[in-house]
């Protein structure tokens, strides 16, 4: 029969009716409801994607993230957006630092009339400073001098003279010897460092000027105790004596060979002349223009940008330790302080003004030669023979 299941039974049977209900009637409760079959046809059944085991093909795709309960796009982590904002706040905070400070110390740092009135060189190429290294005690306590051996003595003479040029060329860094004899306006031929005892910064820079033809643009003073305080704001410094220096007047004993100095260390290193028994003041010239260029290079070292507290205390110290020119802008102390850095090696010539002998007389045809260089900003041309350490010829 057609409409019965081989091996099933009679259509019409009691038991055909309990299988599979009469047409058009509901099976009743004790009765099987017959189940439609599925038409399956061209659909393609989606099946819930498996887990990939971690042999079989790599680690299982990531839950979609949990949207909030009210709906709405799905919730994000703020954790690296507040950092990020964290980190843009420290850096704002140490760029406005950087700048405070600089401008701090700025405010603190003492302006000097140091240009005289009348007839003075005409404007040359090049930028050219004028640092003096004045030995006044005033700011020096007591215990200070005794401990620096500075001594007590009266009136303000300059320890240290140099000429800073920059411009086309190398920089230079020269050395005037504070006993050189050269004519100072109004009181004759005699050593030039008493032409600041006499009348300051104004007659030193006149005489300067008229020695050498040379126009001075800045004017830089460095004091005892601001230097030592220098020296140990950029935390010592390396000096090289050529031969062992055991001074008691200078408070200094140091051996042979290059080695770190502190601040009182390198200011003995710098005044000492008994010690240099050939070249004497010519000797501590060229020491004095290596500790500068120390100080120069340790200054602008990355370290003493990174650490706040030297940074902090090297800005501090510059203000105690210079007096400037008035109208001397922060930008040209910024290149006095970089151009220190500079003024050795190819980037660099250090030199003592060319002198005839210890008297100290300068050689008339050597040295108007260097100054004619310096005035044409030329320091490019200037020969080895000419830029010597002492001044003296090779």
């Amino acid at each position: 029969m057609a409409d019965r299941p081989q091996g099933g039974p009679e259509k019409g049977s009691p038991e055909y009716r309990w299988l599979y209900g009469s047409k058009g009637q509901q099976p009743s409760d004790d009765e099987t409801r017959a189940i439609p079959e599925q038409q399956r046809g061209d659909e393609t059944r989606v099946m819930p994607a498996a887990r990939r085991e971690a042999r079989g093909g790599g680690a299982a795709p990531a839950a979609p993230p949990r949207r909030p309960a009210g709906g709405g796009p799905p919730a994000r982590s703020r954790r690296p957006r507040f950092r990020l904002r964290w980190l843009w706040l420290l850096l704002v905070l140490w760029l406005v630092f950087l700048v405070v400070v600089p401008l701090l110390a700025w405010s603190r740092v003492d302006k000097v009339n140091a240009f005289p009135k009348g007839d003075r060189p005409a404007d040359q190429p090049g930028t050219t400073y004028l640092m003096v290294g004045s030995d006044s005690r005033g700011d020096l306590s007591p215990a200070e001098r005794r401990q620096l051996g500075t001594g007590n003595a009266s009136g303000n003479r300059t320890d240290t003279i140099m000429l800073l040029h920059t411009g086309a060329g190398p920089n230079l860094l020269m050395s005037i010897p504070r006993d050189s004899i050269v004519e100072v306006p109004g009181y004759g031929q005699t050593k030039i460092n008493a032409a600041y005892a006499y009348d300051g910064p104004r007659l030193l820079v006149r005489t300067v000027e008229g020695a050498t033809g040379i126009r001075i643009d800045h004017f830089v003073e460095v004091g005892f105790g601001g230097f030592v305080d220098l020296v140990d704001a950029v935390g010592g410094i390396e000096v090289c004596p050529p031969f062992p220096m055991n001074d008691p007047l200078a408070k200094i004993k140091l051996k042979e060979g290059c080695q770190e100095v502190d601040g009182p260390d390198a200011l003995g290193y710098a005044r000492s002349r008994k010690t240099d028994e050939k070249y004497g003041d010519l000797g501590r010239a060229s020491r004095q223009r290596e500790v500068v260029s120390a100080i120069g290079r340790e200054a602008v070292s990355p370290w003493s940008v990174l650490n706040p507290v030297r940074y902090y205390r090297l800005n501090m110290a510059g203000a105690r330790a210079v007096r400037v020119s008035e109208g001397t802008s922060p930008f040209s102390m910024a290149r006095w302080a970089l151009a220190m850095t500079r003024v050795n090696g190819e980037n660099g010539l250090t030199c003592g003004v060319p002198v005839a002998d210890f008297a100290v007389n300068w050689d008339q045809e050597r040295s108007e030669q260097m100054f004619t260089y310096i005035r044409e900003d030329d320091t490019e041309s200037i020969p080895k023979q000419l830029c010597t350490p002492t001044g003296f010829p090779r």
